[in-house]
């Protein structure tokens, strides 16, 4: 298998995908290491899953290069197909049948060679924790337990790539936790993971990301090198009383350009240029009577670095907008 022995997993080069006059993913170039987790992460919309489906060979790009297990994305879509795992966030599972059933059944899509799908079987229903239900039909499962499910069918035949597309959508916190675990598992195999994701908290756990807006990948990274080398802004935690009052009041500071409810307090996102922000901060809440207990610069959450880096996109797009207008 060609992928083994190579150090990337996928490369692309200014991969396009257009729909008539609509460009749904506009000149992407990536490289995701063997034995990496990859998060993609963007808004709904913004071209993560056309990507994804174009390096499943699912759809033909309109433009680029690439390679996804040593295999051309243009040329050998059927051969990629063979050597990867695939998982939707509607992987078809059979409400129908029983867990068995279901693993029995994608058994014999991949082709899983007859003396190893009992071994295969077995090692899926240990991997996803259903051995007492086995039995069940999947209809009665929760959302937890049939993606765990689905995740198994989708690498029964020993893939060394795995793409993930919003695979924990819908499921409650705890079942993404756990979830999660079972990618730390194959990516400890040295499967590599592919994964889209919406929810900030999940971006935390990749290796390295690709922020994708409007359908161009805006920035990538570990989730440390995007808080730090792509965040233009510095963020100020600010705890007080009335956090909604006071948002409203820090908003008029001069430096300031965004304050947002986060948790029991606000994130102020302010220029890095900008000084004097903070005593500003607390004089200002003061003079309205309103308490401060902490005012100081943090390191940025990923979804204060996601905010900011679409932002500072849509800022440049703005005037362009403005003249063409």
């Amino acid at each position: 298998m060609r992928s083994n022995r190579e150090p990337y997993a996928v490369v692309v080069h200014d991969l396009e995908k257009r729909f008539g006059s609509f460009v749904a993913v506009n000149r992407i170039s990536l490289q995701v290491k063997s034995g990496q987790i990859f998060g993609f992460l963007g808004p709904n919309g913004a071209g993560k899953s056309t990507t994804i489906r174009m390096l499943c060979g699912l759809l033909t790009p309109t433009a680029g290069t690439g390679t996804v297990a040593g295999f051309d994305v243009m040329r050998e879509a059927e051969r990629i197909k063979a050597h990867i795992g695939y998982m939707s966030q509607k992987f078809s599972l059979y409400e129908d049948l029983t867990v068995e059933e279901n693993i029995d059944f994608y058994s014999g899509i991949y082709r899983i060679p007859k003396g190893k799908k009992a071994e295969r079987k077995e090692w899926v229903i240990g991997m996803a924790g259903l051995s007492e239900h086995r039995s069940s039909r999947t209809a009665v499962l929760s959302g937890g337990w049939k993606q765990r499910l689905a995740l198994g069918c989708a690498i029964l035949h020993e893939p060394p790539i795995i793409f993930l597309d919003e695979p924990t959508s819908g499921v409650d916190p705890i079942s993404r936790r756990s979830f999660w675990d079972l990618i730390y598992e194959l990516a400890g195999r040295g499967v590599t993971v592919f994964v889209t994701t919406h929810y900030m908290e999940e971006a935390e756990y990749c290796d390295r990301l690709g922020l994708i807006y409007r359908g161009e990948l805006i920035a990538a990274g570990t989730p440390d090198e995007l808080k730090t080398r792509f965040m233009q802004d510095d963020i100020i935690e600010v705890l007080c009383e009335q956090p909604q009052a006071a948002m409203q009041v820090i908003e008029t500071i001069e430096g300031v350009k965004e304050a947002a409810l986060f948790g029991k307090g606000l994130h102020v996102v302010v220029d890095r240029e900008a000084v004097g922000v903070i005593p500003a901060i607390k004089e200002r809440l003061t003079e309205r009577h309103l308490t401060v207990s902490r005012a100081e610069r943090i390191v940025p959450s990923m979804e204060d670095v996601f905010v900011s880096l679409i932002e500072a996109r849509d800022r440049l797009e703005r005037p362009q907008t403005e003249v063409a207008g």
